[in-house]
């Protein structure tokens, strides 16, 4: 297959309008009604990456040099150094042509020629999607559902009553406020805190623990701000001990207000049983009410395995959209 590199130090304007378009057109397929497919994030994954580790796009073009296929490599460096992971992306008007396969199999092929072990590739749930997964040796190794919650309608008198039973049973427990960038003194204490996430299920996912320290976590910081998105976090800090005892983050695009994401939330082990996730949860749902009133959905994704923070979402009032399956290859 022929494949065009998006060099992120020369770019092509045609490369970026080009996959930008077809990555819009393919979302618009598989996965009506999510925030749209930005520019700004295109830009920020090739040139910083999620958290300091850039994607590397390669691009398909058709006859007519209009991109159709889009294949985007992750090689972690932070931890899991062992794999790399291969998304592919094909235009709506050109599938089933044997787009995908070419182009995830060159993804192994450059997994492979890294020196890595592990290939994982993401898909929706889909017959189509588990035929060409399977058939190039892939296996499912855990199944992530995507869940909404709706702003506009929130049931107040509900929530009110859980933070007030929440509340309770976290007396010891004081809640904080942080938008945008981690002040430099609290940098080492939340990126402590922040790797209570290790504990959430990873199923049959044969992935290390995530490393998480100050440098990590201001990268990532950096990256939200290139994407143009804001991002707010609620902790929970232990009055007796001033520990950092769990956390709460959602980040929205400035260019689509209305759109939030709700990325992690976790409690550090020896702070559970107070209902702390509940409590930072809504507390974050009375704070957006605030600041960001234009706010209309929040998505999270949880794995389908995920049975605590799957029933706190659920009593704030979330409604699944939808499943995603995460696949692993050995090489």
């Amino acid at each position: 297959m022929e494949l065009t590199w998006i060099d992120p130090a020369q770019l092509d304007e045609r490369d970026v309008a080009g996959t930008v378009a077809m990555m819009v057109a393919a979302q618009a397929a598989d996965a009506p009604g999510d925030a749209p497919f930005t520019r700004s994030g295109f830009l920020a994954d090739i040139v910083h990456g999620w958290d300091g580790d850039p994607a590397i796009i390669g691009v398909h073009r058709d006859k007519r040099g209009r991109v159709v296929g889009v294949l985007e490599l992750f090689f972690p460096s932070w931890d899991n150094t062992h794999l790399g992971s291969a998304e592919v992306t094909v235009d709506p008007e050109a599938r089933r042509q044997g787009i995908g396969r070419a182009l995830l199999e060159a993804g192994i092929d450059r997994v492979r020629a890294a020196g890595k072990s592990l290939v994982l590739t993401g898909s929706h749930n889909s017959p189509a999607a588990a035929a060409l997964c399977t058939s190039l040796g892939f296996e499912v190794a855990t199944t992530g559902v995507k869940r909404r919650q709706d702003l506009v309608t929130l049931d107040w008198t509900a929530l009110d009553h859980n933070y007030g039973l929440a509340r309770a049973a976290a007396p010891d427990y004081d809640l904080l406020r942080l938008a945008g960038s981690t002040p430099d003194e609290l940098l080492d204490d939340v990126a402590a805190m922040a790797a209570a996430i290790n504990d959430a299920p990873i199923d049959g996912l044969e992935v290390e623990d995530e490393v998480f320290n100050a440098e990590r976590l201001r990268t990532f910081e950096r990256g939200q701000q290139e994407r143009g998105r804001r991002t707010y976090r609620v902790m929970a800090r232990h009055r007796g001990t001033g520990e950092l005892a769990g956390h709460t983050v959602a980040s929205l695009d400035a260019d689509h207000p209305g759109f939030g994401q709700q990325f992690d939330t976790s409690v550090v082990r020896a702070h559970r049983g107070h209902r702390l996730g509940l409590l930072l949860k809504i507390e974050m749902l009375r704070w957006l009410g605030d600041i960001e009133p234009q706010l209309r959905v929040l998505d999270t994704w949880n794995a389908a395995t995920n049975a605590h923070m799957i029933g706190v979402n659920e009593q704030l009032g979330y409604r699944v959209v939808r499943e995603g399956l995460e696949w692993q290859k050995h090489l």
